[in-house]
């Protein structure tokens, strides 16, 4: 099981490896629009963990920029094992 935590309210979320963490994050308060990594209205940025997220899809890279792990989509993103520490 993976863990992500919401830094700004200390809420821990348990999820089984390999999940996305689209819902998780919506029902925290994330603003969602497309979900398909293109308006950018769920951006997250990452404090603890990013080795614990897939790589960034290629929306996230055209969005945000290459070499950028500290800001996430998170429409996009999947916790793959560990804690993920995030902030919105």
């Amino acid at each position: 099981m993976a863990t992500l935590e919401f830094d700004h309210t200390g809420e821990e979320n348990e999820l089984p490896d390999g999940s996305a963490i689209a819902e998780i994050c919506e029902e925290a308060g994330v603003p969602f629009a497309c979900t398909e990594g293109v308006c950018g209205t769920c951006v997250i940025e990452v404090k603890e963990g990013k080795e614990n997220l897939t790589e960034p899809t290629q929306e996230e890279k055209d969005f945000l920029g290459e070499g950028t792990l500290d800001e996430r989509l998170a429409c996009q993103c999947r916790i793959k094992q560990g804690r993920v520490k995030i902030c919105f």
